[in-house]
């Protein structure tokens, strides 16, 4: 009989559930929740999902197969107030709700590029694959993590100074929430550290990877593909035919090597994008723009952002 492992996040800090099983029932999972969290099952309130939804755990027959979670999931218990029957909703300014702790199973298998779509939000995401093993379909979520990096920003002026982020505090936090604006270097470093996770990512121009969040010593790492204008998501296929891992230990010299290797293929087989060379149109002006260089030379003397690949 397969296992059925879930990650637990709470006030009482982290744990890992092993001892269920998908025939387990919602009661079970709570029984275990109530022992893990000390919070009485009456009170229990759980989330899954991202961003973070309620879930549902009325039904206490109800198998966890057939409640919709799967093995390998987060979820996040708080303690609800029974006398107030509204229905939560998570802001950008609640706790680190998911800081990745990986509890995969040494497997063995194959690093793979997962190609996202390019509309401006592939760093976010990426980012969203690599945490959840999954697309984000609505966008609700990159919404989600656009606003929470403003709001860091908003919040850390010191360490996100105006000559970091070449504009005004305020005027960059207005800009990264639009949609049409590429995340970047910033972002990925105030992910890095909001999840608490080294995130990687395989610089295809320069044949090299580079890691946020290195000297932090984070315990899990996650990696990203950048040709020099499109970020995607690495994930492992398993030689066992198992569900794909996203998430790694950082101390995983392995998975790194074959990560460093996919960057060397990429370069040699010119699997990038020269910024030097290639063509932008300003899609407020229409101006057509020749490399990252005079781009950012006419953002900066026109206040124009939106820029698209010709």
């Amino acid at each position: 009989m397969s296992s059925f492992a879930l990650r637990v996040k709470s006030k009482s800090g982290q744990h890992v559930i092993r001892n269920l099983q998908p025939e387990s029932t919602i009661r079970d999972l709570k029984n275990e929740l109530a022992l893990l969290t000390q919070i009485t099952a009456n009170c229990l309130q759980v989330l899954s999902g991202f961003p973070p939804k309620i879930f549902d755990i009325s039904n206490e027959s109800q198998t966890l197969t057939a409640s919709g979670l799967t093995s390998g999931e987060t979820l996040i218990i708080e303690e609800k107030n029974i006398t107030n029957i509204e229905k939560a909703t998570v802001s950008p300014n609640s706790s680190d709700f998911i800081q990745a702790i990986s509890d995969q199973e040494n497997c063995q298998g194959i690093l793979l590029k997962k190609v996202v779509p390019a509309d401006n939000s592939c760093l976010f995401g990426s980012l969203f694959f690599v945490l959840n093993r999954r697309v984000d379909d609505s966008g609700e979520a990159l919404l989600w993590l656009r606003d929470l990096v403003a709001e860091t920003i908003s919040k850390g002026p010191d360490t996100y100074s105006e000559a970091i982020l070449g504009r005004p505090v305020a005027e960059y936090c207005s800009w990264i929430r639009q949609p049409t604006s590429w995340g970047g270097a910033i972002e990925i470093s105030v992910l890095a550290t909001y999840y608490g996770i080294e995130i990687a990512v395989v610089d295809t121009l320069n044949g090299i990877i580079n890691r946020f969040g290195e000297d932090q010593k984070y315990p899990v790492r996650v990696f990203l593909m950048f040709d020099g204008i499109h970020y995607d998501p690495l994930f492992m296929e398993t030689f066992d035919g198992g569900e794909i891992k996203t998430m790694f230990e950082s101390g995983d010299e392995l998975v790194l090597k074959s990560a460093e290797q996919l960057a060397k293929e990429a370069k040699s087989s010119r699997q990038y994008t020269d910024v030097n060379k290639f063509t932008l149109k300003c899609m407020v002006c229409g101006v057509h723009l020749r490399g990252q260089i005079e781009a950012q030379q006419h953002a900066k003397g026109s206040g124009h952002t939106n820029f698209g690949e010709v």
